[in-house]
């Protein structure tokens, strides 16, 4: 991978990573490549992104608008997007630029915008990596979302909320409310209702090109629309939220040594078995 110009991200008010950040500028300095901390510019080859998901979700908008590829270092917690753990992050750097084939994967993005139900005005779109959520404050009843789908009538929900998951998200809040696994590389846009009232409502998968209005019907208290984790908007009653794909999708740099499948097993420990299984060599040379 050519790398020219690098951006390295850290996680906000953190001391030690900002220090890590400074020694990874000046590896790439000292190998005569430039290199800046905590910018992203649009000339920039690469973003290195130091922290946990909730660092590389902030960046991801802006890196993703400027179509740069975006490598996850994981310092965080779980780390499940930022998938280069601290003991492999110079390696990986040594493999980029030396490795031609490296595996940039297209993640499918959201961008999210509300009308007021009362003037009929468009709030500003914002993107989404992960997820759009509508959920209700904890106090409040549930509350009832009429949805559709390329203008065709889907359904209302009777539940606490309606989780709107990128296949990237479905392994976030989507997963922890009952929602399918999709695999990153797939196209599409999962619905999930947070609780729902009646047993038969289940998620959908739609397609990626799909447009999807959901209204708050009344009666209704306040509820809040949560974009990637941060509350984005409060809205009332008869508003309306537009969810559809993004322009543009993140460019995300894949592990070098780990599959979609290993890391759903070792940080997710998802199936109960985190050991690999090679397929047998007699079967290999049929597939």
């Amino acid at each position: 991978m050519k790398i020219d110009y690098a951006g390295i991200v850290t996680r906000p008010k953190s001391p030690d990573v900002e220090r890590q950040g400074r020694e990874v500028v000046e590896w790439f300095r000292a190998r005569n490549i430039r290199a800046e901390l905590n910018r992203i510019e649009p000339d920039m080859s690469l973003v290195i992104v130091l922290g946990g998901d909730g660092t590389l979700l902030h960046v991801s908008e802006r890196a993703s608008s400027y179509g740069l590829p975006v490598l996850g270092v994981n310092l965080g917690n779980l780390g499940f997007l930022t998938e280069v753990s601290a003991d492999e992050m110079y390696q990986t750097f040594e493999t980029l630029l030396l490795d031609d084939e490296v595996h940039i994967e297209r993640r499918i993005m959201l961008s999210a915008a509300y009308v007021n139900g009362v003037t009929g005005e468009k709030s500003p779109a914002v993107n989404a990596l992960n997820e759009v959520v509508i959920v209700k404050k904890s106090t409040e009843a549930m509350v009832r979302l009429r949805c559709w789908a390329d203008r065709e009538y889907v359904t209302t929900y009777r539940a606490d909320g309606l989780i709107m998951a990128t296949p990237t998200g479905s392994t976030a809040y989507n997963l922890s409310a009952g929602g399918p696994l999709v695999h990153a590389e797939l196209e599409a846009i999962v619905l999930t209702p947070i609780c729902p009232f009646m047993l038969e409502s289940r998620p959908v998968l739609l397609g990626a090109d799909s447009k999807i209005v959901t209204h708050l019907l009344a009666p209704a208290g306040q509820v809040k629309v949560i974009v990637d984790g941060s509350l984005q908007w409060n809205i009332t009653e008869n508003d309306y939220l537009l969810v559809e794909r993004a322009e543009h999708p993140l460019l995300l740099v894949s592990s070098l040594w780990k599959s979609y499948f290993n890391i759903l097993r070792t940080k997710l420990n998802w199936g109960g078995d985190t050991a690999d299984q090679p397929l047998p060599a007699k079967v290999c040379r049929h597939c």
